[in-house]
């Protein structure tokens, strides 16, 4: 098996775009339970050593958790009390999903209600009536999955070496990507927002304070290519110019951020050794540039 299998955005567009959706509503489910959390932070779920995770969600007095299984390909709901109810991830309709999901929450006495559109996507079909979306390939759904496994493994290991504010390594379900935070602990200026289906307010406050940001994206129709990905805000003078870094990253205009191939981490000799250069490279130009306290954070 291989530890960093190929993962070809335009083989398996059509399951992204339907998981994409099922994660949404997972997302929601929690977004809708948790109290507010500086930067969005209590939104994401969480890779573990089958899948993803909401990590236990309050209901009441009670807790909930919802475990999506890329192993054996099934969907959880387990309570605090000892209820469990389950489903099967096949092939279905966003709508289905939706539906079956709702009343998996019902059969274990957690009823939420949520805001049943995506965020995010130029095309916010309601989840109820997305009968469109409809693809699962088990084996993408798989290699994805493993890929967001090793990935989280070397964030981890990078977020070690900051004794700064730094976020979790998590997953956050809007745009599917791996992330990790790292402040300065200066207030950055307001973000302009922008992003479909997003209010303005969500990017404010998410990076009300000066900023690197990194990790790891599968990519999307208007990119079709998996990357790992670093970017600053605000972004210093000079940043996009950085040329310490692995000879197959650059910066991407289109994206506004530096990108390393995830084909290039795959059939490196060292993929870890590979990805850890690609962040301290982009870190300290960020950090060099932006005239982080250094010494303090590090």
């Amino acid at each position: 098996m291989q530890i960093w299998p190929e993962l070809p955005f335009m083989a398996w567009r059509d399951t992204h775009a339907t998981l994409q959706l099922w994660l949404q509503i997972v997302g929601k489910i929690r977004l809708a339970q948790m109290p507010w959390l500086n930067h969005s932070w209590h939104v994401s779920l969480y890779v573990t050593a089958r899948g993803l995770t909401t990590l236990a969600v309050p209901h009441g007095e009670r807790f909930f958790q919802i475990d999506l299984d890329f192993i054996d390909h099934g969907l959880s709901v387990s309570t605090s009390d000892g209820k469990r109810a389950a489903m099967a991830l096949v092939a279905q309709p966003v709508a289905q999903f939706y539906g079956e999901i709702m009343g998996l929450l019902a059969r274990v006495a957690v009823p939420v209600e949520i805001r049943a559109v995506p965020n995010e996507l130029e095309h916010a079909i309601p989840f109820a009536a997305d009968q469109a979306h409809r693809a699962y390939d088990a084996r993408y759904a798989h290699r994805f999955w493993r890929v967001l496994l090793q990935s989280s493994r070397v964030l981890e290991n990078f977020r070690a070496r900051f004794r700064g504010k730094s976020s979790p390594v998590h997953f956050f379900w809007g745009n599917t990507d791996l992330a990790l935070t790292r402040f300065s602990g200066r207030l950055a200026p307001e973000h302009p927002g922008g992003r479909p289906h997003l209010p303005d307010r969500v990017l404010k406050e998410a990076y009300s304070h000066e900023c690197y940001e990194c990790g790891f994206w599968p990519g999307n129709e208007e990119s079709p290519q998996a990357v790992f990905y670093a970017l600053a805000y605000p972004e210093p003078k000079g940043f996009k110019e950085t040329t310490m870094l692995p000879p197959a990253a650059h910066y991407s205009a289109e994206l506004k951020e530096f990108v390393l191939p995830y084909d290039s981490v795959r059939l490196a000799q060292s993929p870890d050794a590979l990805v850890l250069e690609f962040l301290q490279a982009t870190y300290e130009a960020a950090a060099t540039l932006g005239g982080w306290d250094r010494r303090a954070l590090e």
